[in-house]
């Protein structure tokens, strides 16, 4: 049995990991930390994980965590996990990161968007962990950068189209909506209910810090460094992002040839589905899962194609990702823990 520590526990990627490792048959939750929540079953912090996760959250020092667990998870913000990190992998332990601070290859780009970074020596070792796109990368990896929620919904629709160079890169344009938990759990004033619920509000705007990531990542696809438009927003609902994104096509395109490509492109990932032509995903269908739903259409008035990706946020986009790379890592079978069923309504 693996033995996992999820280190940040009581936020709400560290509660949906829980939820997610309790019910996987090949591992043990052997360690939990929350210097808020310390003394405390994880389980009085999420009511819905009583009976599920009942372990005692705990504050304790690295040096006294790491024998505790082979494979650990750090769901704390940024800059605080460029502090610990190092620490588990000197120890010899495996890291799945889920902030920000090993995705972005470039230091200088980090400290650009983030701030100055104190752990540089580990970021040319730290693989992208979008196993649809890096399985092999991330399988020999002792530190995976979990994505970011924006970047998994838009890298992935455009990855097939990249990939053949039919998008003129200077055309791309990506207008996401996220649930408000994307804001964590910490009280904020503009994500309390009076200040979301019927209403809508774009945030962020030309700045908000995935956009580097995306970039970089888009980049790699296309063999060529790119800029695009970003514009995240904000929906009143507590889970779910919907990207729309935008490319100007190199030349006329069928619209079945791009449905045929993304089938074909797609075809063995278990967690990639693609609509039939002429009907498009949404937030509700992908609900608790670890699915990204994926529609696209050729506009042939404007020459462009229009991509609708969905996920939820804290699942194929924080949580369900990182357990889909653990599974990578260790060699259980992918989707092993991650076969939930969608919500629905």
């Amino acid at each position: 049995m693996l033995r996992v520590g999820i280190v940040g526990a009581s936020g709400y990627t560290g509660g949906e990991l829980a939820r997610i490792l309790s019910l996987h048959p090949e591992v043990e939750i052997s360690v939990a930390t929350s210097r808020n929540y310390a003394g405390k079953r994880l389980s009085q912090v999420y009511p819905h994980l009583a009976g599920i996760a009942d372990i005692v959250c705990e504050d304790v020092q690295i040096t006294d965590l790491v024998h505790r667990a082979d494979i650990f998870f750090t769901a704390v913000p940024h800059q605080t996990a460029m502090a610990i990190v190092p620490e588990f992998l000197e120890a010899g332990k495996k890291v799945i990161d889920l902030s920000a601070d090993f995705r972005l290859d470039d230091p200088l780009v980090y400290e650009a968007w983030y701030q100055p970074h104190t752990a540089q020596k580990y970021l040319a070792e730290a693989v992208y962990g979008l196993p649809e796109l890096n399985r092999e990368n991330i399988a020999g990896a002792r530190l995976v950068a979990n994505p970011g929620c924006y970047p998994t919904s838009i890298i992935l629709a455009l990855a097939p189209l990249l990939e053949k160079g039919l998008i003129d890169l200077d055309t791309i344009v990506a207008d996401s909506k996220s649930g408000t938990s994307g804001a964590g759990r910490g009280a904020q004033v503009g994500s309390l209910f009076c200040e979301v619920t019927d209403g809508f509000r774009a945030y962020k705007v030309g700045e908000h810090r995935h956009t580097p990531e995306i970039e970089q990542e888009l980049g790699k696809l296309a063999g060529s460094r790119l800029t695009i438009s970003f514009t995240p927003h904000l929906l009143p609902i507590s889970r779910g992002i919907l990207s729309t994104i935008y490319g100007k096509l190199i030349r006329d395109i069928d619209p079945q040839e791009i449905f045929d490509l993304f089938q074909s492109f797609y075809q063995d990932e278990k967690f990639v589905r693609i609509c039939r032509p002429g009907n498009f995903p949404a937030t509700q269908y992908v609900r608790g899962s670890n699915y990204c739903d994926i529609g696209c259409k050729v506009d042939t008035r404007t020459g462009r194609v229009v991509l609708v990706s969905v996920i939820d946020n804290l699942v194929k986009g924080a949580a369900g990702q990182a357990v889909q790379n653990m599974n990578v890592i260790c060699g259980f079978r992918e989707s092993l823990g991650l076969e939930t069923v969608p919500l629905f309504p």
